[in-house]
């Protein structure tokens, strides 16, 4: 699977993005909660049932996952990424101690063989639109499932419907080159920015039952401490730019380039701050689908 030109995925997140990601696993984590909340609520957990967790990342799902269903689960997360697994694997044995427990994997869940018939439920915050070949991963994912086993996951709809992005990236591509559009089909964030795209990958998988519902909600990408304005857009300045996807197109700039580019995200912040935090909406997809 290729993340950048010839980095394949497995590289690029156990490379100096997966660090960075791994440093700042509590700020990715806030951000997302409302998020994280929607997925689980919609997954209807049951209490001592089995959860498969599809890129894991820092375990911030699993972990929330395990307290829902208490000490007789079974929890498997799966990730490619061998820094966020050990942040992950940290974090378990504190935040998770009173819920089930978790086995972390390092694995491609594309291809690994989690058994047959296995878990009642499959979630995935954000880690199912980077696999290689979606079909075959989506059935191999199924396998793993029970008879009427659920998969729930979140997506992301088209960038349009995500200002946490635009509004960040329109500021910074005039200083930067404008990217090389990919293949509407290719890995990438927006693979499945429309539900007739969803709807066909997981019915070609096999799935039935297939839901596929619009979420959106406020992300409060940084709050200060003090209420302060400045302060809050100063640090969603920099968590827009160095953990957003805009991260990308500053990646390989010079340190200029990358200055300037935070100090007008930081200026624009600055006049959306509301009682000391900076929100932007952000558009998803909430899938079900049934074994």
């Amino acid at each position: 699977m290729m993340a950048d030109g010839a980095i394949t995925q497995r590289e690029y997140w156990n490379g100096e993005v997966g660090a960075r990601w791994a440093r700042n696993q509590r700020r990715i984590d806030a951000v997302f909660a409302p998020l994280t909340t929607a997925l689980l609520d919609a997954a209807r957990l049951r209490v001592d049932g089995s959860v498969l967790d599809i890129g894991c990342g820092a375990g911030d799902c699993a972990i929330a996952a395990a307290r829902r269903l208490g000490a007789g689960a079974h929890v498997v997360a799966a990730d490619l990424s061998a820094p966020l697994l050990a942040v992950a694997r940290a974090r378990a044995g504190i935040e998770a101690s009173a819920g089930a427990p978790i086995a972390f994997v390092e694995a491609d869940a594309q291809s690994h063989d989690f058994g047959a018939a296995v878990f009642e439920h499959a979630i995935s915050r954000f880690g199912i639109m980077f696999f290689d070949d979606s079909a075959a991963a989506f059935a191999n994912i199924r396998k793993a499932l029970v008879p009427g086993g659920s998969l729930t996951f979140l997506c992301w709809r088209r960038i349009e419907d995500n200002p946490w992005i635009t509004v960040p990236r329109d500021l910074v591509l005039p200083l930067v080159p404008e990217p090389e559009p990919g293949p509407p089909d290719a890995p990438g964030p927006f693979r499945f920015a429309e539900a007739e795209t969803i709807r066909a990958v997981l019915a070609e998988a096999g799935f039935r039952d297939i839901t596929v519902e619009a979420v959106d909600r406020p992300l409060s990408l940084a709050r200060s401490g003090d209420g302060a304005g400045p302060t809050a857009a100063e640090a969603a300045a920099d968590f827009a730019t160095e953990l957003g996807p805009v991260s990308r197109l500053l990646r390989d700039q010079p340190a200029s380039i990358r200055v300037e580019a935070l100090r007008r995200v930081s200026d624009d912040f600055t006049t959306r701050a509301v009682s000391g935090a900076v929100a932007l909406n952000a558009g998803c997809w909430l899938v079900s689908a049934t074994r």
